[in-house]
């Protein structure tokens, strides 16, 4: 699996030009991805990077990336990040490290989304992977009763860690939604961003420009979307 990680990482990072300003997303993708960047920043590749999580800005500040803040820049030229699910259309579930506020804010700033993974993430219908919420502390309880009810999902966990309650890097919590499908993820997305308290939801819908997948003999597929 780190084969297929690492050739999808690499590939992106061979896309990122000198003089470039772009968002450096999140996950163990990524860090591939992070990683070539700092051997081209060796070999002289001039790049400013806009980090989507805490992890991420130590991981490329450790490599050489001269970083800086969203507010900092009019706009990114892209973005590369991982995904916990890819459909067919390029929509995706994120969020599975916590990131995804974030994530979601700087893809919007991009002309362009790349998303990198291993195939195993590659699905014919999104929903497997459990859809991260993120919802502010007060009244979350309410918020967990009011995606139950609605009977959008099967079941709401709200995120723990080492039995402690998981805290994002905006002092959010996180509550876990699993579905046995996702039929239509445009609407989803748009039905739980109604319920007062929810900050953020992990569906990318349309906004993924391309997707570099990798495979475990070390080859890529570019797919584009649009």
């Amino acid at each position: 699996m780190d084969e297929a990680k690492k050739a999808a990482g690499n590939h992106a990072a061979s896309l990122v030009k000198d003089g470039m300003t772009i968002g450096i997303g999140s996950g163990t993708t990524v860090y591939w991805f992070i990683r070539e960047l700092g051997n081209r920043i060796d070999q002289g590749l001039h790049i400013t990077g806009v980090p989507t999580s805490t992890q991420t800005e130590k991981l490329a500040a450790e490599s050489g990336i001269r970083l800086t803040g969203l507010n900092e820049v009019d706009h990114l030229q892209l973005t590369v990040d991982g995904a916990d699910e890819i459909d067919g259309e390029g929509n995706l579930i994120k969020g599975g490290g916590g990131a995804l506020l974030q994530e979601k804010m700087v893809a919007a700033a991009s002309r362009e989304l790349i998303i990198i993974a291993d195939k195993s993430k590659v699905v014919p219908r999104l929903g497997k992977f459990p859809l991260p919420v993120e919802v502010i502390p007060f009244g979350y309880k309410h918020v967990q009763q009011k995606i139950i009810d609605s009977g959008l999902c099967k079941q709401v966990r709200l995120r723990s860690r080492d039995n402690k309650i998981f805290i994002t890097d905006h002092h959010h919590y996180v509550l876990d939604c699993e579905f046995d499908s996702i039929a239509d993820s445009y609407g989803l997305n748009i039905g739980l961003h109604l319920i007062p308290g929810v900050v953020e939801t992990g569906l990318f819908v349309e906004m993924a420009s391309s997707a570099v997948i990798g495979f475990d003999d070390g080859t890529i597929q570019m797919i584009r979307y649009k």
